[in-house]
């Protein structure tokens, strides 16, 4: 980045399903999606999930295999 280059700052957000994602800070948050707490640059989120989103499978697919 050029110093004084604007760098857009992003969430951390999660579904009702458990699926991880990036939110841009000023917008307004879909229906579906909480924030998680996690926000800065992109790369940094993006390592974030990487790091916490060890199981990509959907709850609903998880909770079926308990059930099971």
């Amino acid at each position: 980045m050029v110093k004084g280059e604007y760098q857009e700052i992003f969430e951390v957000v999660i579904n009702l399903e458990e699926q991880y994602s990036i939110w841009p800070k000023k917008k307004e948050l879909p229906y579906g999606w909480r924030y998680v707490g996690k926000f800065g640059p992109k790369d940094e989120c993006l390592a974030y999930i990487k790091e916490v989103w060890t199981d990509m499978r959907p709850k609903s697919l998880k909770d079926a295999e308990i059930t099971n």
